[in-house]
């Protein structure tokens, strides 16, 4: 399952006007043999999941992530009105079956956009679980979506170390969440307008470990089509070592409908170390505030027009 994508439609347009094209792609990379990562990519679900646990473990952990989403009655419909309380729902029945299938020994981080409809306008509602990330390109503007559950950015929030010791941090792989294994497991919600132009990059830390925010920023920013920018982002992410397991989804939104009803056409703006293992903090060696609580994540489902906050 790691290395296909439940359905994948490279252009889907639905009665809003909204149109999404698509690009993925998965790479064992340098250094590992085998590819823990599963995607799916089926409008409205674009998502990664990253496999811990090694000997195959991850891979199990993983593909029973992505088979969970992808019974997701919407997936078979196209139909763009999952919640974030669906998107629970199926994560714990993923996380159970994991924790059935490997006793806890594995594990799966889970970051992506589902694209969703309130009031005849589309919202990303971007999930995250653990340390993929789900980033944004919109008005010329590049930013992280997703927070990661990490040891890293936890000594990043409280203002231990900066942002740019956290990438040579020695547990910059630990995790504090993730499904099949350790105590916590649900996920973050952040609920996004969907702007003219928008492309959404969603992808393991296969790449960004290897690749910094300015680097991705500018290949997303030149490639054409959302392909051309996967397989840049792929080929600089294994010129720079390819240590760990590499997957990349991008979407790009046209004919987003204004507040008035109508299609804007506005063109997006342009603009030496060691393998690496992700691993959940009960399984590593010893040495902030969230975006939606489960309550608010409810309420936001009902809401007409909401944007979460980071």
């Amino acid at each position: 399952m790691n290395q296909q994508p439940a359905s994948v439609p490279s252009t889907t347009q639905q009665g809003t006007g909204l149109s999404l094209s698509c690009g993925y792609g998965t790479d064992r990379g340098l250094r590992r043999e085998l590819n823990e990562d599963s995607f799916i990519a089926s409008d409205p679900v674009f998502a990664v999941a990253d496999g811990m646990g090694g000997h195959e473990a991850g891979e199990i952990a993983s593909g029973m992530c992505v088979r969970a989403l992808a019974g997701i009655p919407q997936i078979a419909t196209g139909d763009r009105s999952i919640t974030a309380a669906v998107l629970q729902q199926y994560l714990l029945r993923a996380d159970n079956s994991i924790r059935e299938a490997t006793g806890a020994r594995a594990g799966t981080t889970l970051t992506g956009a589902v694209v969703v409809e309130q009031m005849g306008m589309p919202y990303w509602l971007v999930m995250n679980i653990g340390d993929s990330r789900t980033y944004r390109l919109s008005q010329g503007r590049f930013e992280q979506i997703s927070v990661d559950h990490s040891e890293v950015q936890e000594l990043v929030d409280a203002g231990e170390i900066t942002q740019q010791q956290a990438t040579v941090h020695p547990r910059r792989h630990v995790v504090t969440r993730a499904l099949g294994t350790g105590d916590e497991t649900e996920a973050d919600y952040w609920l996004l307008p969907v702007e003219e132009g928008d492309r959404v990059l969603v992808c393991s830390d296969g790449l960004t470990s290897e690749l910094a925010d300015e680097h991705i920023h500018r290949i997303l920013s030149t490639a054409g089509t959302p392909q051309d920018a996967v397989d840049a982002l792929i080929q600089a992410a294994l010129r720079s070592g390819g240590r760990d397991n590499i997957t990349v989804i991008v979407v790009d939104a046209r004919n987003v409908m204004n507040d008035a009803g109508a299609a804007t056409t506005a063109p997006r703006h342009d603009a030496s170390a060691e393998d690496e293992v992700t691993l959940p903090r009960g399984q590593a060696p010893q040495a902030t505030t969230g975006p939606l609580s489960q309550e608010e994540q409810d309420g936001r489902d009902s809401e007409d027009s909401t944007e979460a906050p980071r």
